[in-house]
């Protein structure tokens, strides 16, 4: 899925010159599977507890096969759109549905090493799809490195009929719809989707149109070498590390300084050495990996009820506000070039910044005043106890 959803990533130059479009418009070539993931993301879930899981990931995963030898065939940008957004329509099956499925086979099996894997292997999917199709764009052209994808979906709807166990079908509720629309009020699962949406908006934006700035001078690199930018996803493997940290401080805590940590890192590509300009990207794909952690954190604490509901809620934002990622960057890449993309992701990261410490701070306070008001409490009736003693 992950190798699918951002093979135009590293090659967003590539299509520009090829259908001549403008480089905002190329970028909805993200923008279009990731809004269209969003909008599928509630119809999956309920579709997995119906037809059960196994058949819900092998199928997804059979149908997005087609739309993606289709982009790699389209003959016009137009077309090539429409593709994009079929595909998105398929991947929320092997998203929201991989995530219980892998919880419910497997953790009760090998425990936590079998989210371990299952996160290990987003971030293979993302590295192939983004340095993988930028090298064989520049062996073979990109039509045939984003088709060429196809044998991955293809290949793991046959592994995964053969191999996959297949679950009884989970219990079903009543009143689904009515718990989302509960969550759709709960102040806390919105703030943690608004942080991940912003972590999702800045990854994606800047490392969209990085391509874009290595190509130019001072850098003039090519499109197979400027796409090893992406192996800054290997960074991925220490959000271990930020869940547990979050035990002991607090996932706001962390993601106010993964959010700290990302604006440093953009204004670090603002330079014009090219050192510097990778290490802000480090920081920035660290910082997005250890926030988007933590929100995921906040949403398990978000509600002890509809869970499951929850954490549809927290996609379908997060992916939403994420589709405008590849398209308003580009906007800003247009009128101002890089400065106006950092200018604009500084500008985001900051206004949220500031929702979330004053969010925080309200939150604490509340916590406060609760437990003042228990000590009073607690005072008042020690008191009432002495009064009766002495008396």
């Amino acid at each position: 899925m992950f190798a699918t959803m951002y093979s135009t990533q590293a090659i967003l130059p590539e299509i520009g010159r090829d259908f001549d479009v403008s480089p905002s418009a190329a970028g909805l070539t993200i923008s279009v599977v990731v809004l269209a993931l969003a909008l599928s993301a509630l119809v999956w879930g309920p579709l997995s507890d119906r037809i059960g899981r196994k058949r819900s990931i092998v199928l997804a995963s059979a149908l997005l096969v087609a739309p993606t030898v289709g982009a790699g065939l389209a003959p016009t940008f137009g077309v090539l759109l429409v593709f994009r957004a079929l595909q998105g329509f398929c991947m929320p099956g092997l998203l929201a549905v991989g995530l219980p499925y892998v919880t419910e086979a497997l953790v009760p099996a090998i425990g936590g090493q079998a989210m371990g894997y299952f996160v290990s292997s987003l971030i293979a999917g993302g590295l192939i799809g983004r340095i993988g199709v930028a090298l064989l764009t520049a062996a073979v052209g990109w039509r045939w490195a984003i088709g060429g994808l196809a044998v991955l979906p293809f290949g793991a709807a046959l592994l995964m009929q053969r191999a996959l166990v297949d679950l009884p079908l989970p219990e079903r509720t009543a009143g689904r719809l009515r718990g989302a629309r509960q969550q759709l009020r709960n102040r806390n699962l919105l703030r943690t989707a608004l942080v991940g949406s912003t972590f999702f908006f800045a990854f994606v934006g800047v490392f969209s149109y990085a391509p874009y700035r290595l190509e130019r001078p001072p850098y003039g690199l090519g499109t197979a070498t400027s796409s090893l930018i992406f192996l800054f996803w290997l960074v991925g493997v220490a959000t271990p590390l930020v869940g547990r940290l979050s035990d002991r401080v607090g996932w706001q805590r962390i993601a106010l300084a993964a959010l700290g940590l990302a604006a440093a890192g953009i204004a670090l590509t603002l330079a014009s050495a090219l050192p510097a300009v990778l290490l802000g990207l480090a920081l920035l794909a660290l910082a997005n990996f250890g926030g988007v952690t933590a929100a995921q954190i906040g949403v398990s604490r978000a509600s002890v009820v509809d869970r499951g509901a929850a954490s549809a809620v927290y996609f379908t934002i997060y992916y939403a506000l994420g589709s405008l990622a590849a398209f308003v960057p580009g906007l800003a890449w247009q009128a101002w070039a890089w400065d106006g993309v950092a200018l604009l992701e500084l500008c985001v990261i900051g206004g949220v910044g500031a929702v979330l410490a004053v969010e925080g701070h309200a939150a604490r306070d509340e916590r406060d005043r609760h437990e003042l008001g228990r000590r009073r409490e607690l005072a008042e009736d020690d008191d009432s106890d002495d009064g009766r003693g002495r008396r």
